[in-house]
Formats: C-alpha cells, sequence, structure tokens
C-alpha cells in the first residue's frame, strides 16, 4: 500500500484519488500490477483529501506537463464533487487541461446527471466502451449495474457532449477487430471521438 497521488505517463501528469470502482474488469491493469507509468504502487492507504490530491498537483511543476489526468486504480468519478472542486482550484492559478479518465457511470453512482457540473472545468472525458453490447460488456467489465451499466455509460457520453469540449468513447484492443468496428460506428452515431487503446500488460 502507498499513499501515491501522482504520476506520470508520456508529457500527462496523472492523479490516483480512488482505489473503489463500480466495475471489475477482466482486463484491468490493476489486476496484473501494482503500478504502472513511472508509480510503482497505485494501491491507497486510504483515499487523499482534495486538500491532499491539491498539494500534491501544486508541488509538481506543471509547466512540464500537457495534460492533467485524472485516472488511476479506481473510477475517478466515484468522487465527481471533489473532481470539481480541485478543478476550480487548479483553473484558478493555471489553464494546463484537464482530462478525466472514467467507465461512464457516474450518474448510475449519483443517482442524478453529474454532467453539468464538468463545464468549465474539465476539457476532455475520455470514457471506457470496451464493448459494442451490453452483454459483452457485462462480461468484460462486470459492472455492479448489471446490464444498466452499457446504456447509462453511452448516454452519459451524449450529456457529457452538452457540457465538455471533447468526449471520446475507448476501447482496449483485446476485443476483435468486428467488434472495434462496431463500437467506432456507435461513436460516430452519438457524434463523438473514437480511440483503440492498447493493452498495456
Amino acid at each position: 500500500m502507498s499513499m501515491t497521488i501522482t504520476y506520470e505517463i508520456g508529457d500527462s501528469l496523472y492523479l490516483n484519488i480512488t482505489n473503489r470502482c463500480s466495475n471489475n474488469c477482466s482486463f484491468c491493469v490493476r489486476s496484473k500490477a501494482d503500478g504502472v507509468g513511472n508509480a510503482s504502487n497505485l494501491w491507497l492507504d486510504r483515499e487523499p483529501t482534495v486538500d491532499e490530491i491539491i498539494q500534491a498537483i501544486q508541488e509538481c511543476d506543471l509547466s512540464r506537463y500537457q495534460e492533467l489526468v485524472f485516472c488511476g486504480y479506481g473510477e475517478p468519478m466515484m468522487r465527481a464533487l471533489d473532481i470539481v472542486e480541485i478543478c476550480k482550484k487548479i483553473k484558478s492559478s493555471n489553464n494546463i487541461p484537464i482530462r478525466i479518465n472514467t467507465n461512464g457511470q457516474a450518474n448510475l453512482i449519483f443517482e442524478q446527471d453529474i454532467t453539468p457540473l464538468l463545464e468549465g472545468w474539465v476539457d476532455t472525458v475520455s470514457i471506457s466502451m470496451n464493448a459494442s453490447n451490453k452483454a459483452s460488456y457485462q462480461a468484460f467489465c462486470h459492472s455492479m449495474y448489471g446490464d444498466a451499466a452499457f446504456d447509462a455509460m453511452l448516454e452519459f457520453a451524449i450529456k457529457c457532449k452538452k457540457h465538455v469540449p471533447k468526449v471520446i468513447l475507448t476501447v482496449v484492443d483485446v476485443i476483435s477487430p468486428k467488434d472495434i468496428q462496431t463500437c467506432r460506428a456507435i461513436a460516430n452515431e452519438i457524434g463523438v471521438d473514437f480511440r483503440v487503446r492498447y493493452y498495456l500488460v
């Protein structure tokens, strides 16, 4: 266990703010290794407070990074309200672009539409799609919300479009080329970007 809040991948600074997740994805990197990037251990002793996260960010030279990314060994949007508070603080003194990597289940988690809260503070939302239909999604991702998760994820992407400049649906390249193309078509249909992520472990 550790208290690694910030870590680097490429030219981005990543924020590890929770180990909680509403999914238990079969291909998740955290089931294969304790850390990624320059972090050897992303398992937290406890969830850092908002002040601790802000302090950890401020201890870094943000001019070295192209982007600040909420993404760690858990679903960051479990702490959506804290994320907004952190973004407001960072944006008050720095114009670094901010991205959230998420499973897109925040509206299920909070039982309301939280996407309006992101407006003005978050530049990109990258949503892990990972399957072309709800049955395959549940087989891969094992969401605590069952079959409701897939449709909710797509609806979250649609709602994010109203409030966030860039929305991306992503898949991991462990799924078939045919499924990747189907996912790409869905992304095109709802009017968001699409990206294939490469499996890390």
